[in-house]
């Protein structure tokens, strides 16, 4: 679609850039590595997991708003055979795509060796705004590879897809800041969608706290499946971030990107 990747960008690097300048005026940990090694890193991951999509892009060149369109013209998908309301369609796909990134990531916590991969995420030892875009590129084109899948199976508008992803983007962005929002906002906001204290606690060294609250967009699936955690047991200045590394080595790119290869 027209201009959708200079708007889609425009937007990410817009709310990057918010929910960066807003941890830095109210964090809500104390940072245990320097920023600017992790930054770097985990930017480093991102431009990778970018050019992986890119090279995907060349072997198939229908990626998930292509695969929509494909779809709309081929008359695949469920919801290219239901004749009903713009607005309805694009809700039901957004929700629907929500549900499945949630039972995605609940999956990669349980397969073994897709755990392998999805732990580069949570080795950060620091959980901020960049720990958003910090997944193993195998992870991403996985990742990928499951939507286009799935757009198949729906058949949502390349609309759907494309707000989705702003939507996934900016929300997990949001959620994974190290911002200080006040309780009572937190408490409202939580109500529906995933907050930075309520994804926190995902990311807690403790593994009853990393296997709750898988949710990225809306919180609504944590609870209805019972994986929902409100709080750390240690609080959340208290609570060790990552896994069992205590040192320097989640901030380095050659040991993130090879930690799924290395023996336990």
């Amino acid at each position: 679609m027209e201009h959708e990747t200079v708007i889609r960008l425009a937007i990410f690097l817009g709310l990057f850039s918010l929910f960066a300048a807003v941890e830095a005026w109210v964090p809500r940990r104390r940072r245990t590595q320097p920023r600017q090694t992790r930054w770097t890193t985990n930017w480093a991951i991102t431009i990778l997991n970018t050019l992986v999509l890119r090279a995907l892009a060349i072997g198939l060149p229908l990626l998930a708003v292509g695969a929509a369109i494909d779809a709309a013209a081929n008359g695949w998908g469920l919801l290219n055979r239901i004749d009903g309301p713009v607005w309805l369609e694009i809700t039901a796909a957004v929700l629907f795509f929500d549900f499945a990134i949630w039972a995605q990531h609940l999956i990669t916590h349980k397969v073994p060796l897709l755990w392998r991969l999805h732990q580069v995420h949570h080795a950060d030892r620091d959980i901020d705004v960049t720990t958003a875009i910090r997944f193993h590129p195998i992870e991403i084109a996985l990742s990928m590879l499951l939507k286009i899948g799935l757009v198949y199976l729906i058949g949502p508008a390349a609309l759907a897809i494309i707000l989705f992803e702003i939507i996934l983007n900016g929300t997990a962005m949001f959620n994974h800041a190290n911002m200080k929002l006040p309780l009572w906002l937190d408490r409202w906001l939580r109500l529906v969608l995933v907050t930075p204290d309520m994804h926190r606690v995902h990311h807690s060294v403790q593994r009853h706290e990393h296997d709750s609250n898988y949710g990225f967009a809306l919180s609504i699936w944590d609870r209805i499946f019972g994986t929902y955690v409100p709080q750390p047991d240690q609080g959340h200045e208290g609570m060790d971030i990552g896994l069992r590394w205590r040192d320097d080595n989640p901030s380095k790119l050659g040991w993130s990107l090879t930690l799924p290869f290395r023996e336990k």
